[in-house]
């Protein structure tokens, strides 16, 4: 018969400890996920958890004067970049080839909307291909997408939230028990004047409320990304 190691449970807790410090998370987008402090409010909220050792990755360290020279830097945002344009260019390809990860946040679409009016069709169409891009890079890949924040100028919203409600079911269609895709929502209570500092990007306070939405859906992940890699490294011996 099959039977699983029994391990000690300081043993076990220490194991827990290591699979967590193998876990690679990219937070993905454009100068929302780059030029901004959010990341360096999650990294500090989850230092002291058990996800305290997850290591962030990316080709960029790009933030916004955030008062934290401890935190890790690294991340995947883009200032200026389209969704549209990262997906035609397979620009996703290589950043994943340098840096895989097992858990990804993307929080994009603003530009496409804001810089060139790109119709939300073109836009999911977009996101379609950057999640096969993410599951290509690793199937097992945990997904969290973001319903983009407001803008605090022009007449974008409108076409924000168009957007916004068409991730739902689109996540909902390429959701997948190996590789599941969660949706949270940026755009709710996320206020357009009081918490952007130029009309675009989260000011201090937008940075935290940008960050207490991302945390939990993010620990989540981790759990499930973790889970599955533990379940991966399971060597049953034969008694």
């Amino acid at each position: 018969m099959l039977c699983k190691n029994l391990l000690p449970l300081a043993t076990l807790l220490g194991a827990a400890v290591a699979q967590n410090a193998t876990l690679r998370y990219m937070p993905f987008g454009d100068s929302i996920t780059e030029i901004i402090c959010w990341r360096a409010k999650l990294w500090e909220k989850l230092k002291p958890t058990e996800w305290g050792s997850v290591d962030w990755v990316g080709s960029g360290k790009g933030e916004n004067n955030c008062r934290d020279t401890t935190y890790d830097r690294d991340n995947e945002g883009h200032s200026g970049f389209l969704a549209i344009d990262i997906a035609n260019r397979k620009q996703l390809d290589g950043w994943l080839q340098k840096n895989p990860a097992d858990v990804i946040t993307m929080h994009l679409g603003t530009n496409d909307i804001v810089q060139q009016n790109k119709p939300v069709n073109d836009i999911i169409a977009a996101f379609t291909t950057l999640v096969g891009t993410m599951r290509t890079s690793n199937p097992s890949i945990k997904i969290v997408v973001a319903q983009i924040i407001p803008m605090g100028f022009g007449n974008y919203n409108t076409q924000i939230q168009n957007l916004n409600k068409a991730i739902i079911p689109w996540a909902q269609g390429l959701n997948t028990t190996e590789s599941p895709i969660w949706v949270v929502d940026q755009y709710t209570g996320f206020s357009g004047t009081s918490d952007l500092r130029d009309g675009v990007h989260p000011n201090d306070s937008g940075d935290t409320k940008m960050m207490n939405v991302w945390y939990p859906a993010l620990v989540n992940a981790f759990q499930v990304a973790a889970a599955g890699k533990a379940a991966k490294q399971e060597v049953p011996f034969t008694a």
